[in-house]
């Protein structure tokens, strides 16, 4: 081998082995990467509806700590399960970090059924929810006076006040209707979300029928994030009795949202 093929053959396998240093050192430098990352963080996983206990087992298992910061009764949903969280399953967040969860209590909370015959149906709706009990079905009688509560009433049976029932329990009011002011324009429920619709259907002296949500709608978290697309009857329909039934249709896909309302030209010129 002659001097200058010597010469190359070093530099080449010099150059080889340079090369197949810096391969091993980039695949070291990635692995560690992404074994520290792996290491630092995790994905919270979705633990509404779970039992607390097999929530903290899963907490464990990612390296999270878990914080108990309120507790409601939902007779809908599993005692000793959660029934929200923060942050939401599928956020990615330090291990270590804290998740704060409400918990679905064991035991029914008890409450007092108060005095609401003579109050009007806001009144009436707001002493309920202080107590923690829920404005059930609205059923109208000829009076002299619209709205006013005329009965209180559990399952069909007129109920005392002072009496001590579950929080949560449901509580049916009979009240007031006049011809003259018996009947209403149906209002707009588009775009808002669950709970705040059934409210304002409520407020609006009407009782929530069907709630249909959509297939976007998969989760806990979706149906309270779920927002109105269509209603029935429709808003602006005139002369709706009191008491009618209202039906819902709730999305979390913004696309079948109607558009928001454009404020008018005369509007817009007034406000310069």
């Amino acid at each position: 081998m002659t001097e200058k093929k010597k010469m190359n053959w070093v530099i080449k396998n010099l150059l080889c082995g340079l090369v197949f240093i810096l391969v091993i050192v980039l695949a070291v430098e990635v692995f560690l990467r992404v074994t520290t990352q792996h290491s630092i963080s995790a994905t919270v996983p979705d633990m509404v509806g779970m039992q607390l206990s097999d929530a903290e087992v899963l907490a464990i298992d990612d390296k999270l700590e878990l914080v108990v910061t309120d507790s409601v009764y939902v007779s809908s949903f599993a005692k000793g399960s959660v029934y929200a969280q923060n942050p939401k399953a599928g956020s990615t967040v330090k291990r270590g970090r804290k998740v704060y969860l409400t918990v679905n209590a064991k035991k029914e909370k008890q409450a007092e059924v108060p005095s609401l015959v003579g109050l009007s149906l806001r009144q009436a709706k707001v002493e309920l929810q202080t107590r923690g009990l829920k404005l059930g079905r609205l059923s109208y009688v000829d009076d002299m006076a619209t709205n006013l509560v005329v009965a209180q009433l559990l399952k069909g049976q007129e109920i005392e006040p002072g009496k001590s029932v579950d929080v949560g329990t449901v509580i049916d009011l009979k009240l007031g209707w006049n011809r003259a002011d018996g009947y209403t324009t149906m209002p707009d429920f588009a775009r808002m979300q669950y709970l705040r619709a059934l409210s304002y259907i409520q407020d609006n002296s009407f009782n929530i029928g069907k709630v249909v949500f959509d297939d976007t709608v998969k989760t806990a978290e979706d149906t309270l994030a779920a927002m109105v697309y269509r209603q029935s009857p429709l808003a602006g329909s005139e002369d709706i009795i009191l008491g009618s039934t209202v039906t819902l249709y709730l999305t979390v896909d913004e696309s079948r949202l109607p558009a928001l309302p454009e404020e008018s030209e005369d509007f817009e010129q007034s406000s310069l």
